[in-house]
């Protein structure tokens, strides 16, 4: 099985990730061509070798024409201060995220390279969404709106969709440390949207004293790798390495690299397989409010899944199985929550493989606001579709109606209340 492995020792951005990408075989004259299909105007895409701590690589540099983006002159587009955090220089083209997913959407690009585009971006509004308390629909983009962003994530869709790797995975992720400016002002390294975006996968801090880890990287990974590995085995095919614009002490440099992996059973279907790890333990002596408390202390380690199952214990005890789902990558730090917040002395670990449907996430609006929806797919086919429970029940309260009577408000059976629909 090909794999495409993206080790980022020394965190990632948008121009390193698409630097590592030609370094590892992409022609670059294809990727620019591809990139006129999006049919804007006023900028120009370059390679250049070139070395960072004793190790060469690909340096990517977009340059905008100050005619076309007046931003662009005090941008300073070379990624100066943190990898490819434009913080307050975006451009005023196509800032928006409607702006930005009407023109993917409207595109020529290839279909495939056009939804990994469009779900990155989708990922990162969501993430500013949240920082800043407003719907994702009407997010415009400070630190990632700029047209060299656009050229970043588009054109990272489009490499990985010329390479097609059979599998995608990654490994711990650096975010740095220290502080970074961007539009909220001065805040410690993982800026927010960062931090929401890397939410669930493995990273750590303090290797380098800078922002390593910019939005847009770890938009990329969080839409893009299939599982992320601590160890595994393997045959390194071909390594690519992107490098960064600031010269460390350190090597500033993201390297992804081909891997021959054994190739794995794979069941015959569209669904995702991954392979996981499921920790279990008995306990008896936990109440309600602290098994509660334990599973909060799970989740936010990075746990997919935990249950709780009643059962009988020795001396005809009633008790409680905990069940923890997880990736390998996570399982030190699930165990530590295990330890810490509950009474268990020790617990079970049994390897799990998972199949899952892929799901997509979009958002309905109306007189009623905004509620999000998420959609299974078996292939292509949408298979079925859920309005999230927590925006049911805000609006249910609101207008003071059952749940049931606020599912069918939100998909407008029997309204005939006009919604627009935004999927990502």
């Amino acid at each position: 099985m090909k794999t495409l492995h993206f080790d980022c020792f020394a965190g990632i951005s948008g121009d390193m990730t698409l630097g590592a990408l030609v370094d590892l075989g992409v022609d670059p004259d294809l990727l620019c061509r591809e990139l006129g299909k999006l049919g804007i105007d006023g900028w120009k895409l370059t390679f250049h070798r070139d070395e960072r701590g004793g190790i060469t690589g690909i340096h990517a540099v977009v340059d905008l024409d100050p005619q076309a983006d007046p931003s662009a002159h005090d941008a300073e587009h070379n990624h100066e201060e943190s990898q490819d955090h434009h913080h307050e220089h975006g451009s005023k083209k196509h800032t928006s995220w409607k702006e930005i997913r009407s023109l993917i959407a409207g595109s020529d690009i290839a279909e495939s390279a056009k939804k990994r585009a469009l779900d990155i971006f989708q990922r990162i509004a969501e993430a500013e969404a949240q920082v800043h308390g407003a719907a994702a629909e009407d997010i415009a983009f400070h630190e990632v709106g700029a047209l060299d962003s656009i050229i970043d994530i588009v054109g990272t869709a489009i490499c990985l969709d010329i390479l097609k790797p059979d599998r995608i995975t990654g490994g711990e992720i650096e975010l740095g440390s220290g502080t970074v400016r961007c539009a909220h002002g001065v805040l410690p390294v993982p800026a927010p949207a960062t931090l929401i975006l890397v939410r669930g996968l493995p990273v750590k801090t303090g290797g380098f004293d800078k922002e390593m880890t910019t939005p847009t990287g770890a938009a990329i990974l969080a839409a893009s790798v299939d599982a992320f590995v601590s160890s595994s085995s393997f045959t390194e095919i071909k390594t690519g390495y992107g490098i960064g614009t600031r010269k460390m002490k350190k090597p500033n440099v993201l390297r992804v690299s081909w891997r021959e992996e054994p190739s794995a059973e794979k069941p015959e279907g569209p669904w995702k397989t991954e392979e996981l790890a499921l920790l279990e333990t008995n306990i008896d002596d936990m109440n309600g409010e602290a098994l509660g408390f334990l599973m909060e202390r799970l989740f936010e380690a990075g746990a997919l899944d935990v249950t709780f199952t009643p059962c009988v214990m020795k001396k005809s005890r009633p008790g409680t199985i905990v069940s923890v789902l997880g990736s390998p990558a996570r399982r030190s730090a699930l165990c530590d929550a295990m330890f810490q917040h509950s009474t268990a002395i020790g617990f079970r670990e049994i390897p799990v493989r998972r199949l899952s449907l892929p799901r997509k996430e979009s958002s309905i609006t109306g007189a009623f606001g905004e509620a999000k929806q998420k959609t299974v797919f078996l292939g292509e086919k949408p298979l079925r579709s859920k309005i999230e429970y927590d925006d049911r029940a805000r609006i249910a309260c609101e207008r003071r109606i059952s749940l049931e009577e606020s599912e069918r408000l939100i998909k407008g059976i029997g309204t005939g209340e006009s919604r627009g629909g935004a999927a990502d």
